[in-house]
């Protein structure tokens, strides 16, 4: 079965950075794509970014070359770098697993999320 699980939460100051990991087991099967989206109460959930079977990389367009999406590990471990971060980006953080490509991904997992809070 596919499990995720997300670390590197916390609260920061405005202009400050962290490096959220998402540890993954399970995802064997092809295409896939894994991702990260954030939620806050009352709203909408958004997507963060996304990185698929051929390294191919998309951001929301809140993200504007803010944060970074990659995988290592033997694509076990998920990343998400985030620099000049901002109040606005207080949310929970959680990491998904789906089947597609960049083009096309069906969202079919997550984890069950890492809080973070940015002050100013």
């Amino acid at each position: 079965q596919v499990q995720l699980v997300e670390s590197g939460g916390g609260s920061v100051q405005s202009g400050g950075s962290l490096r959220l990991s998402c540890a993954a087991s399970g995802v064997t099967y092809s295409p896939y794509c894994m991702g990260w989206f954030r939620q806050v109460p009352g709203k909408a959930r958004e997507r963060v970014a996304l990185i698929d079977n051929y390294a191919v990389t998309s951001y929301g367009n809140f993200v504007k070359g803010r944060f970074t999406i990659s995988q290592d590990n033997g694509k076990n471990t998920l990343y998400l770098q985030m620099n000049s971060l901002n109040p606005e980006d207080t949310a929970m953080y959680y990491c998904a697993a789906g089947v597609g490509t960049d083009r096309l991904c069906t969202w079919k997992y997550w984890g069950r999320g890492t809080q973070v809070t940015v002050s100013s």
